[in-house]
């Protein structure tokens, strides 16, 4: 029960994770709906982030010493394949900006949410909860957690349905159910799985998941 080997111990934590989260992106929600970005919104968004992150390191890493570590690859050491995938990120981001300024895609609610009441301090809110904090949130929900408790097993079919799940938790996790949007953000979260189950490392998919999320937010104007 006490280890991430027992599904019904694996359950119960899993379940815990995501109402924090919840409760953190609620929390980020009220700051930026609300009609003028307010310091006690923001403090508490804040209070609750720091909450959730630093809970999430510690069973992670908690949890980390239960697998066979050998096979860990520092995602800095290959650069140009740090590289490439950072690239594959800034298109699809870019791609999205095409299809919204040509092609007539809907907003994300963001987008909608930054139009309602833009001000700069809403900007660099959104900056921070949004492009930092809240991607790598969903990164230890939809790929850290989720490949440790269910989809550990080394087999290439267990290894495929990880990834497509990781992609559809994470986009279900953005709360941007536009068609287009969720499509891509369905690519995106599969993207960062493959990354994950590639160097085994938490870190190269918290990177993109953040680079994804600043990315998101550079471009909110659009």
């Amino acid at each position: 029960m006490n280890t991430p080997r027992s599904r019904e111990g694996n359950l119960v934590r899993y379940l815990v994770y995501f109402v924090v989260f919840v409760f953190t992106a609620l929390a980020d929600n009220l700051a930026i709906k609300s009609p003028a970005i307010s310091i006690w919104n923001v403090i508490l968004f804040l209070v609750l982030a720091a909450m959730c992150l630093l809970f999430y390191i510690y069973r992670y890493n908690r949890e980390q010493r239960f697998f066979d570590s050998r096979f860990n690859i520092p995602w800095l050491s290959s650069f140009n394949f740090t590289l490439l995938l950072s690239l594959v990120v800034a298109a699809g981001r870019i791609g999205i900006s095409y299809l919204q300024l040509y092609i007539g895609m809907p907003a994300s609610g963001l987008q909608l949410a930054y139009a309602s009441h833009s001000t700069s301090s809403l900007y660099w809110f959104m900056m921070l909860a949004n492009g930092v904090v809240l991607p790598i949130l969903e990164e230890y929900l939809c790929t850290g957690f989720l490949f440790n408790y269910w989809f550990r097993t080394e087999k290439k079919g267990v290894a495929y349905v990880g990834i497509i799940c990781s992609g559809l938790f994470y986009a279900i996790l953005t709360f941007q159910f536009t068609p287009a949007i969720f499509a891509f953000n369905f690519a995106f979260g599969m993207l960062f799985a493959w990354s994950y189950l590639s160097t085994q490392t938490i870190w190269l998919p918290l990177y993109l998941a953040a680079l994804n999320g600043v990315l998101t937010v550079v471009t909110i104007a659009v």
